[in-house]
């Protein structure tokens, strides 16, 4: 099935190749890319010098600030540049990717996935409309679309929506002023093994009153093939276009409006149903204003609306079937007030309330038959109410506390539940049913920097709780009847997070280590039912990430990263499913700010801890896994200071392998996909030789 671009993304993609015209002729006067990352410097008398110039290609992210990584999402990646928010999440230690095919897939972090991680684009929350988990948020986000990407480990921030255990991922644009008429563009375009091809292109021109901002990009593959030459149904294409206006009548105020589409098509090798429509159309407004008075130093507001338009089918991307079709939407309308105040000069006190509903709709249609009418089947709304403060305790010592309450409310609109066929859909017994509940969360963190040395440690505890969400409470049954809506509680973790960092200007080194214990941990049986069962249970987890950069010479740096997490069922004392095993990752880079290369090993330990058939609203433990080593190779060269050249290859002795935390091959429920070969796990890609050009104008 081909796709035709939507109008605004054909006239972005269109500019794009016009701009790499222009690119080159200018380039001897560009300037270095706008959004080269800066080092954040731990506070105290010690700070460490000033750190050496940005990698061409970028092979590790480490801690920026306490429990905070902070990446450039302009600048190449190795592994092959991501094409969407899970893709580049997995480079960072401590994430992993269940992967179901080529696109999609649904991040973890220290083995908690779903709404255990809160992902948010600009202050906008995603939720996907697929209840089997075929548009994950990160589905929905081209990376190298926004400038920065900020993940916050753990419980330790109250001022993003609703507290997750996990942690909260923000992807977000720059909104700098333009001092004067000017422009910026960055583009971009990649070719890769499989048919990859990737373009993007984020212009922005403006004066000093105001911008206008258009983005775009366009990514598509075909069926990649394992390490063991076996083709998996893996092809996709997905794209998005979007524009803002904004108004800057001076420095301390920004108005802006946004518009936003994507949409896209995407084969599975998991599952007996493809994706072949991800409509997304989302419209936001935000308003800053800083320095109002010596006490109010930012206000802020924003509000957005969004609508999803989902299908899935078994006729259009592989040989049809008898399933049909599946049509789900979800309407989400959200937004935020906040004022940060300066009660003293060490003291910053932000203050604020937040607010989402969102409401999901299903039908279906047998082959060759019309669309059952639109049915309700859920309804969610939340509003919350925080405060965080900072408060410099000395200049060697901070003190960052929160606190938020959240009030939920979820309405149950099915009258039936689907059963198991060839039975019809049987009454639900929780039709109508709501629920309501108040629930608080909290941090507090102290961090100390070491008097006469640049290593700055930190320990934080947080208490989250979380509300079941639709995947718990509506696509998955109870264990002792077809609906869960009315015996799954929420969840409510207290959590431990310790770790230092040490910065200098040849090293940058950092570790961070959590415990964790959750009471009514939300475990999904499969066991219990094959679409699987939400039941509560007592449980911990513990581990954490080690990282450490360091300059061995001239141009020559070497990075390196360790992570680990362990986790048990202390209910019915077996190991926590769906966490990842020990993985280490070893760089060696030259760069001469011309001239680039490097080599990367990825060091996966097998998994011996599992728990099979259970897991979460994504996947199950499906049993041991052994482990494996990956290398991948990278080059570039800047020919200018506008444009980069950028290649590798990844997976170089093409290994076959699978993640752990992998969904099942096939149609993941023991058969197979006509014309493929149906394997335990949905294997990796083999070897992947890929080329990038990335081009920036000031």
């Amino acid at each position: 099935m081909s796709f035709r671009l939507a109008p605004l993304t054909a006239a972005v993609l269109a500019a794009s190749s016009l701009s790499l015209t222009v690119t080159v002729q200018a380039a001897s006067e560009a300037a270095p890319p706008v959004n080269a990352p800066t080092e954040v410097p731990v506070h105290g008398e010690a700070a460490p010098a000033a750190a050496p110039a940005p990698d061409m290609i970028i092979t590790s992210t480490a801690l920026t600030a306490p429990l905070t990584v902070t990446a450039d999402l302009k600048t190449p990646r190795q592994p092959l540049p991501a094409h969407d928010g899970a893709d580049y999440l997995k480079t960072i230690p401590g994430f992993n990717v269940i992967r179901k095919g080529g696109t999609d897939g649904d991040p973890v972090f220290r083995g908690m996935a779903g709404s255990r991680l809160n992902i948010l684009t600009d202050g906008q929350a995603i939720m996907g409309g697929c209840n089997s988990r075929m548009d994950a948020p990160t589905a929905y986000i081209y990376p190298e679309a926004f400038d920065v990407l900020t993940v916050i480990k753990g419980p330790q921030s109250v001022s993003h929506g609703p507290v997750t255990s996990a942690g909260t991922i923000l992807f977000e644009r720059s909104n700098e002023r333009f001092e004067k008429a000017d422009y910026r563009v960055h583009a971009s375009a990649a070719a890769a093994s499989f048919g990859r091809q990737d373009f993007m292109l984020d212009a922005r021109m403006g004066a000093a009153a105001g911008y206008l901002a258009v983005q775009g990009s366009d990514s598509r593959a075909d069926d990649y093939k394992d390490g063991n030459g076996v083709r998996l149904h893996s092809r996709y294409h997905r794209y998005n276009a979007g524009a803002a206006l904004g108004w800057t009548p001076d420095d301390d105020t920004l108005i802006e409006i946004a518009a936003t589409q994507s949409d896209g098509e995407a084969a599975y090798a998991d599952r007996s149903m493809d994706g072949t429509k991800f409509l997304r159309e989302a419209t936001a407004l935000r308003v800053e204003k800083k320095h109002l008075s010596p006490l109010f130093e930012k206000f802020e507001l924003s509000a957005y609306t969004s609508a999803v338009d989902h299908v899935m089918d078994d006729q259009e991307l592989r040989t049809p079937g008898m399933m049909g079709y599946a049509n789900l939407l979800r309407d989400t309308d959200g937004g935020r007030v906040a004022t940060s105040l300066r009660l003293a000069a060490p003291s910053l006190l932000t203050v604020g309330a937040d607010i989402q509903e969102n409401s999901h709709q299903a039908r279906s249609a047998m082959p060759g038959m019309p669309y059952s009418p639109l049915k309700d089947d859920a309804r969610f709304q939340q509003y919350g109410f925080f405060a965080e403060l900072q408060q410099e305790l000395s200049p060697q010592q901070r003190l960052q506390a929160g606190y938020r309450a959240d009030r939920w409310q979820a309405t149950d609109e099915r009258l039936t539940i689907a059963a198991m066929m060839p039975m019809p859909p049987m009454p639900n017994p929780t039709a109508g049913a709501i629920r309501r509940d108040t629930l608080e969360s909290g941090f507090a963190r102290l961090e100390q920097q070491l008097e006469g040395a640049p290593v700055l440690v930190y320990a934080g505890l947080g208490h989250a709780e979380r509300f079941p969400d639709y995947w718990e409470l509506i696509a998955k049954q109870a264990v002792g009847s077809l609906s869960a809506f009315d015996s799954v509680r929420p969840e409510q973790t207290d959590q431990l997070d310790v770790g230092a960092l040490w910065q200098t200007s040849a090293l940058n080194a950092s570790a961070s280590l959590f415990y964790g214990r959750t009471a009514d941990f939300i475990l999904i049986d499969y066991n219990a039912k094959m679409s699987g069962a939400a039941r509560n249970v007592e449980a911990y987890s513990w581990g954490g990430e080690l990282g450490v950069d360091y300059v061995l010479a001239a141009n020559w740096k070497l990075t390196s990263a360790l992570s680990m997490v362990r986790g048990r069922n202390d209910t019915n004392d077996t190991d926590l499913p769906q966490l990842p095993p020990l993985e280490g990752r070893l760089g060696l880079g030259w760069d001469n700010r011309v001239w680039s290369a490097g080599v990367l090993g990825r060091f996966v330990a097998g998994q011996d801890r599992f728990s099979v058939g259970e897991g979460n609203i994504i996947g199950k433990d499906l049993g041991r896994t052994g482990g494996f080593s990956v290398f991948s190779l990278n080059g570039g060269w800047r020919s200018t200071k506008a444009l980069l050249v950028s290649a590798g290859v990844d997976n170089v002795l093409d290994k076959a392998y699978a993640e752990s935390v992998s969904r099942a091959g096939g149609n993941g429920m023991g058969g197979a996909i006509p014309g493929f070969v149906q394997t335990t796990r949905v294997n990796e890609p083999g070897r992947t030789a890929w080329l990038k050009l990335s081009l920036t104008l000031k």
